[in-house]
């Protein structure tokens, strides 16, 4: 137990005087007794009522205490089951994402489920963005400010190719940036320390939702950047927008073909202990995020309990007043 305001629980020193002062009246009151009793009245009455006369006041003086206590705005260490964990949003952000398969396009439909998903999250939940295309880079270092990664996500815009394993780099070196104490500096080259590989999907704490058209026509390797992932128990959802069949983009006068591929998303997320999706709709997309597994945790958070405590000691206050009501007809 500690205190926002100590210095207020020097008043609990009245506890004490008041106990002081109420057993003044009552050997005042136990005098007046003998002196003005006769034939034993009043020491019976006063016999009968015995330890009962006493009860109301002392639920006062509980209650007042207690109200006194709660000046100080106590607080308490309570341990309380909470999801936590880090996601990294990494977008393709190439010329076929705008692609009108799903409405209004792939890039507009991915972005509105993510806003969907970043504004269910409660605050012990971090959330990065990563843009990719022909390179990645971080568009929002990952933060529990939800208007911050809503307006970096509102800024992605379609681009030019498609590098999946930028994509992925890019956003594990965000993961470990975000580890490290001190301002954080993100590269498009994977310059982190190789650690010691862990089990695929250990990592319960951290994800990247990876959403992509999947024509990959750019280095690094995918699987190599996969391999860097699991070996460090980050799961990839993989989210393939589109059809396999695939659809021709128009832009500039141009026609081309772009195509979902399907076995090089269901092997990263093979690699990595994730999840593949093939979403040709915003109700596709929403099955992404509802399925994205963080891990439960339970810590102790210091929570202020200054209400609890105004609470009980109008309670005590109440009791002691009914007590005294119904038992002697008056207040004490």
């Amino acid at each position: 137990m500690s205190f926002l305001w100590p210095m207020m629980l020097l008043l609990l020193v009245l506890a004490p005087l008041a106990v002081l002062l109420y057993l003044r009246l009552q050997r005042r009151r136990q005098h007046s007794l003998e002196r003005f009793g006769s034939l034993g009245l009043f020491q019976s009455t006063s016999q009968q009522r015995g330890v009962r006369r006493h009860i109301p006041s002392a639920l006062f003086l509980l209650g007042l205490t207690i109200l006194l206590a709660a000046l100080a705005r106590p607080q308490a260490a309570i341990s309380l089951p909470r999801i936590e964990g880090t996601v990294i949003l990494a977008f393709d952000i190439s010329g076929s994402m705008a692609a009108e398969d799903i409405a209004p396009t792939r890039m507009e439909a991915a972005k509105a489920t993510a806003r969907a998903f970043v504004q269910r999250q409660p605050s012990s939940v971090q959330i990065g963005v990563v843009a990719f295309s022909d390179s990645g880079f971080a568009v929002q270092a990952p933060s529990n400010d939800q208007h911050a990664i809503l307006a970096a996500i509102d800024r992605l815009s379609p681009q030019r190719g498609t590098s999946l394993g930028q994509g992925m780099f890019t956003s594990l070196n965000v993961l470990e940036a975000d580890k490290r104490p001190g301002p954080s500096l993100y590269s498009t080259r994977d310059t982190a320390p190789t650690p010691a590989p862990v089990p695929p999907g250990s990592a319960r704490s951290t994800a990247i939702v990876l959403l992509t058209d999947g024509e990959n026509n750019a280095n690094p390797n995918p699987l190599e950047a996969a391999q860097a992932a699991a070996d460090r128990g980050v799961r990839i959802y993989t989210v393939g927008l589109g059809s396999p069949a695939g659809i021709d983009l128009h832009a500039n006068g141009f026609t081309v073909h772009t195509q979902l591929d399907e076995a090089l998303l269901q092997e990263i997320a093979t690699i990595t202990a994730g999840t593949y999706y093939n979403a040709q709709s915003q109700e596709d997309l929403q099955t992404v995020y509802k399925d994205i597994d963080l891990q439960l945790v339970i810590k102790p958070e210091t929570i202020e309990v200054t209400a609890l405590f105004a609470a009980a000691g109008s309670v005590f206050l109440l009791i002691g007043a009914l007590c005294s009501m119904l038992w002697f007809g008056r207040v004490p």
